[in-house]
């Protein structure tokens, strides 16, 4: 079985493929137990799937390495909003509960570095793209050094904390009644996890620990003092960046080429710091680290990294994000279940947030 920060090889013919079948069934047993009897497309060993949520930041990066080496790979779309990542079927898959989960013929790998690593080293050729350099050039120094910076950063510290946080932030594409539902969903989610854990005793170990990590964030990420001092280590990260893209306009200072942050070569570091700048954009950051005018070269790398054909295809108009991390929630939610009165609170919440999200954005971009 695979377990976090592994790669196994193994039979897994017998594990579900897909939290919803093709044609946007959920299969019987979502309720918690493994379905008695899907119908699954039969594996081999070229076969790619790929198990994560839309708006998982591991998840966006590892997706923008496979849609940048041109891989086809199916996506399984695991919801954390309505907590598929705790069902059994899926702890088999990673006892962890975290997305993305990678799945090659009969290997496992979930764990998001190790899924980084086995796409790099597993799938090349004249036409894959290569996103880590050689070994032993300057060149993968470099793009390791950043890769190690940036993925380095707490994204989900600034997540959590510029939602809860909503005056540290200018032009946020979060709405603003998401600030209480989020505080709402962090009281009542050590409850559930204990019922959980009651529900499910053979998965004792891996629900406690879950909610240890759960708490240690909540007292972290709601603290206004500790956002404030991550965000002041964030803009010393990126004068860093800013520096280092300047660099390499000097270094090719009269050629005509296109320049990334380590070099001509679109590399895995372009990737997490396009990432990152889109994470920060969403959150209501980037007027403040860079659309000022503070830092010219960053300004000038996003725009031209939004324009990529995996950007736009994993990534999309920044300004829906949100509604297409919603939308389907609601949808799936109702086809899984006849709406309980949580489930009939989230779904009118989630089409209300809609609503004022949609009125948001053409007031802005029209108005």
């Amino acid at each position: 079985m695979a377990s976090s920060n592994n790669v196994t090889p193994t039979n897994c013919s017998w594990w579900p493929i897909s939290a919803m079948e093709e044609d946007g069934r959920i299969p019987d047993g979502e309720d918690g137990h493994e379905p008695a009897a899907v119908e699954h497309k039969p594996f081999s060993k070229d076969r790619l799937v790929l198990y994560h949520w839309t708006q998982s930041f591991s998840s966006q990066k590892v997706r923008l390495v496979i849609n940048e080496k041109g891989l086809l790979c199916e996506e399984r779309d695991v919801s954390l909003p309505l907590t598929e990542h705790k069902e059994p079927w899926f702890m088999r898959l990673n006892l962890g509960e975290e997305v993305p989960v990678f799945i090659h013929g009969d290997t496992i790998v979930s764990d998001y570095n190790q899924i980084i690593e086995y796409l790099e080293t597993n799938f090349v050729g004249d036409t894959v793209a290569q996103l880590v350099p050689d070994e032993g050039t300057p060149m993968r120094a470099r793009v390791q050094q950043y890769r190690e910076l940036l993925d380095g950063l707490p994204m989900d510290a600034y997540t959590h904390g510029c939602i809860l946080h909503p005056e540290l932030t200018t032009d946020s594409m979060i709405p603003k009644y998401a600030t209480a539902e989020i505080r709402r969903h962090l009281a009542n989610a050590a409850s559930e996890l204990m019922k959980l854990d009651h529900e499910e005793p053979q998965l004792t170990e891996p629900y406690l620990s879950k909610q240890k990590k759960l708490m240690a964030k909540i007292l972290d990420h709601d603290n206004v003092n500790y956002l404030k001092k991550i965000l002041g280590e964030l803009a010393m990260v990126l004068d860093q960046v800013e520096a280092e893209l300047e660099k390499r306009k000097l270094e090719y200072q009269g050629q005509k080429c296109e320049l990334w942050l380590c070099g001509p070569d679109f590399t895995l570091a372009d990737i997490c710091l396009g990432a990152t700048l889109h994470r920060l954009k969403f959150l209501g950051l980037s007027k403040k680290y860079w659309e000022d005018g503070s830092r010219p070269n960053l300004q000038s790398f996003f725009e031209r990294v939004q324009k990529r054909y995996a950007f736009r295809k994993v990534l999309g108009d920044i300004h829906t994000t949100l509604l297409s991390a919603v939308l389907p929630n609601a949808f799936r939610m109702v086809k899984k279940k006849p709406p309980s009165f949580f489930g009939a609170s989230f779904l009118m919440g989630s089409l209300g947030g809609m609503g004022y999200f949609a009125y948001w954005f053409l007031k802005k971009k029209y108005m």
